[in-house]
């Protein structure tokens, strides 16, 4: 749909379960604007395979959730954030059930239905709520059609968010956001939205990384448009890498669920041998970053390109059954998982830290919010717990949408806002300095600042981007943008976040593994990192 100059009520910066969750939350009355860089439900969530985790089991507790989330998150995750979330997960499941999302079943004894629970790594109960295992698809595709069903939704497919327009920016004392400028590729224009609100929800960075689980789109918009705006960010050093990717050279971001270990998958040494139990008495249960440091460990020791992920051991039906997705894929690249193992290597699948908010989704703009990945609400702390992360799209959206609802009516109008301006840019002829520099960015941040890192390797890391980001500024400032500047230029500056977050820890703790200080040091125990950007200086 074309965009209008007339201010919306509510600018929804992101189509996936966080974004989709808030509109569909907010009343009908709203005038929403729901923006997607691509087809609305083309983002990481559709491609959540594992499920949601949520109390559902009278031999489960709340308690038992908390605490799994607080073991998994190593002493940095809020207590009272997780206790906030595993309250409302039942919840969550049961609207998603009114909205006709087609979760699994199982018959129980007495010939009546009931969701079929599975458990993942980290997990002391079976409580991941799933659909097969193409869970993030099928709550996409559900919300999608609910949304699309609604009249005061607009859906602005096709669009890039460029960055944030505060009052502050326009000369005003107080501050607060009231709009966003936003890219159309198609006709390579650049409009200015006005909306009394502005919420985040653009997902996650991993593809700063070189080898990741995530589409294209996970560019860390969002977090660079916060940070450019003033907001603080945290633990931007926990970014989890998935254990489980298939590897093949054609395989490009296949996840393979964390679930084909919870249903009794062995990791396996290219000789056969498992290595798991060496590592963790929880075996392929433990937590990912165990999971994803020992298999990086073996494969550096060994020489190996990959490690083999078995649950050929099971019966062929219930593999076909529990995983029909990853069957056929695998099958496509030749690898039939009923009978043989798949080989697997870790890449980066997930950005624990984020945008600073509290437990409604505020940010420290007033009228900005920001939900879902993109978020640092202290649920995951140093490290996230399997499948805590669809649900807290679908908490926090829900939360921010009650939120903006009681503030609505207060909030006035934004101002006249003053259009792009592109008059002393010119078109580009050096094109390659983009992709040169989009291709350097990931294989450092690949080299020095991956699964294992060291003071150097942060050092060396830290010299490249800030010279890169000198280029980038330079050639934003002097030619017209596109799609992939937008992006190298929000890459660049998740970048140095991630990097300079990781110098500030100087001890190795979930998902922040270094050589130098090979052990958690407890005085950093419940001490995020947290950086400012009023007191940022290079």
């Amino acid at each position: 749909m074309p965009i209008t100059a007339t201010p919306y009520d509510v600018l929804i910066i992101g189509s996936g379960a966080a974004g989709l969750t808030l509109a569909l939350q907010l009343p009908s009355t709203t005038r929403i604007a729901v923006l997607s860089k691509g087809p609305l439900i083309e983002g990481s969530s559709l491609y959540a395979q594992g499920g949601i985790s949520a109390v559902l089991d009278e031999n489960d507790s709340i308690d038992a959730h908390v605490e799994d989330t607080l073991v998994a998150g190593a002493g940095l995750s809020n207590p009272e954030i997780a206790r906030f979330v595993a309250e409302q997960a039942p919840e969550c499941i049961r609207w998603l059930l009114a909205g006709n999302m087609p979760f699994s079943t199982e018959q129980k004894h007495d010939g009546s239905e009931t969701l079929h629970l599975t458990r993942e790594g980290g997990h002391s109960h079976r409580r991941i709520a799933h659909a097969a295992d193409a869970t993030g698809h099928a709550l996409e595709t559900t919300l999608e059609q609910l949304v699309r069903a609604r009249q005061n939704i607009t859906l602005l497919e096709d669009h890039i968010a460029v960055d944030l327009i505060t009052t502050s920016k326009l000369g005003q004392t107080d501050n607060r956001c009231v709009g966003a400028y936003i890219f159309s590729p198609n006709s390579e224009t650049v409009d200015a939205i006005p909306a009394r609100f502005v919420v985040l929800a653009t997902g996650g960075a991993s593809k700063v990384y070189l080898y990741t689980s995530n589409p294209d789109s996970a560019t860390g918009d969002g977090i660079a448009m916060a940070w450019r705006a003033g907001c603080r960010v945290g633990n931007m050093e926990f970014n989890q890498f998935h254990p489980t990717c298939l590897y093949h050279p054609r395989a490009k971001s296949f996840l393979v669920s964390e679930a084909v270990r919870g249903e009794g998958g062995h990791l396996l040494l290219p000789s056969g041998e498992r290595f798991m139990p060496r590592f963790d008495e929880r075996a392929e249960l433990a937590p990912r970053d165990i999971v994803a440091r020992a298999i990086d460990h073996e494969m550096k020791r060994l020489g190996a390109d990959c490690v083999y992920l078995d649950i050929s051991h099971k019966p062929a039906d219930f593999v076909k059954a529990h995983f029909p997705t990853i069957y056929s894929r695998c099958l496509e690249y030749g690898y039939d998982m009923t009978r043989q193992p798949i080989p697997v290597v870790p890449a980066a699948h997930y950005t624990c830290g984020g945008v600073v908010t509290d437990r409604h989704g505020r940010t420290d703009i007033d009228c900005l919010y920001a939900v879902g990945e993109v978020a640092y609400t202290g649920l995951h702390g140093a490290n996230r717990l399997a499948s805590n992360s669809l649900l807290e799209c679908l908490v926090f959206g829900t939360s921010a949408a009650l939120d903006i609802s009681h503030r609505l009516v207060q909030t006035p109008l934004p101002p006249k806002l003053p259009q792009w301006d592109e008059s002393r840019v010119t078109d580009s002829d050096e094109q390659v300095v983009v992709s040169h520099n989009w291709d350097e960015l990931r294989r450092f941040m690949w080299d020095y600042v991956g699964i294992v890192r060291t003071d150097k390797r942060l050092q060396r890391a830290r010299r490249r981007v800030e010279l890169l980001q000198s280029e980038i500024q330079e050639y934003y400032g002097n030619f017209r943008i596109d799609g992939d500047l937008i992006e190298l230029r929000n890459l660049a500056t998740v970048a140095e976040l991630i990097i300079r977050s990781a110098q500030s820890r100087p001890e190795s703790r979930g998902l922040h593994y270094t050589l130098n200080y090979p052990e958690a040091d407890p005085a950093l125990a419940g001490v995020p990192t947290i950086l400012d950007p009023k007191t940022f200086c290079r």
